[in-house]
């Protein structure tokens, strides 16, 4: 397999470039990344609508990566509770190598295609769930292994990778394949595939929210109130849909807990 995230750069002696040549080359690159979202965005549309019915019937949503793709789905699972006020079982990130490769490659972590599905087994992962596999390059055996295993146990299967045709891809039901083309710095996969990566994680997740339930209007109403910052942003959001100042807002805010319990409290 060829893998278009491994070709050579298009930018030449690039250790030659000045701070501002290296800079403007890698934003030119950067530029390509949210176009090439775009040409995928109906196979984001059937994996969102598929993990938004699973989700529904009370499955829940796997995410299982090596290196960067594996800490970009652990940053997106744990960001989902506050932002959405959902269980921190709801979407679940799991990398090769355990929580410490979060911070500190683990050798060969990637290499190992039966771990996964040993590490997904810690969560009783079962069939109303789904699983989602992120690998740039689109051959991560830990990936792999861990979508063989889970599609024959009637687990829905994902993927986001940035190279087409690939193992990973044909081992999900849903696969989203965001070709960037090659990397600013050669083989690089942290940058355009990474940023790719990202941008298909925030849609997916917020889609699948807003469809759950867990967004009104445009607002973030199950929000954890968890510093100064959101408590006050709260307090707006029931200033705004209720017509009323801001301290009678605060005082329903922190009586309920949440925007929407507030609200739900006022008009009662």
């Amino acid at each position: 397999m060829i893998r278009i995230t491994e070709q050579e750069s298009a930018y030449n002696d690039i250790d030659k470039m000045s701070v501002l040549e290296i800079l403007k080359g890698i934003n030119n690159e950067d530029k390509t990344v949210p176009q090439a979202v775009e040409k995928v965005i109906p196979q984001i549309e059937k994996l969102a609508t598929a993990v938004a019915e699973r989700m529904r019937n009370g499955g829940r949503l796997f995410y299982i990566g090596a290196g960067t793709s594996g800490r970009l789905g652990v940053v997106d699972a744990s960001e989902c509770p506050p932002t959405f006020g959902v269980p921190f079982d709801w979407v679940v990130g799991i990398i090769a190598g355990g929580d410490r490769a979060i911070r500190r490659a683990v050798e060969n972590a990637e290499d190992d295609d039966k771990q996964a599905w040993i590490d997904l087994q810690e969560f009783n992962i079962g069939a109303n769930d789904c699983l989602i596999g992120l690998a740039a390059s689109g051959t991560t055996p830990y990936v792999i292994g861990g979508l063989n295993t889970a599609r024959k146990n009637s687990i829905l299967t994902g993927c986001i990778v940035c190279n087409e045709s690939g193992p990973i891809a044909k081992e999900s039901d849903f696969p989203v394949e965001v070709v960037v083309g090659p990397e600013f710095l050669t083989g690089s996969t942290r940058m355009k595939s990474g940023t790719a990566q990202k941008l298909v994680l925030n849609m997916l997740s917020t889609t699948v929210m807003i469809k759950l339930g867990r967004v009104k209007g445009n607002k973030m109403v199950d929000m954890q109130l968890t510093n100064h910052k959101l408590v006050d942003r709260g307090v707006l959001m029931v200033m705004d849909e209720l017509k009323i100042d801001y301290g009678q807002a605060e005082e329903l805010l922190i009586r309920y807990g949440s925007v929407r319990k507030a609200v739900e409290s006022f008009n009662k």
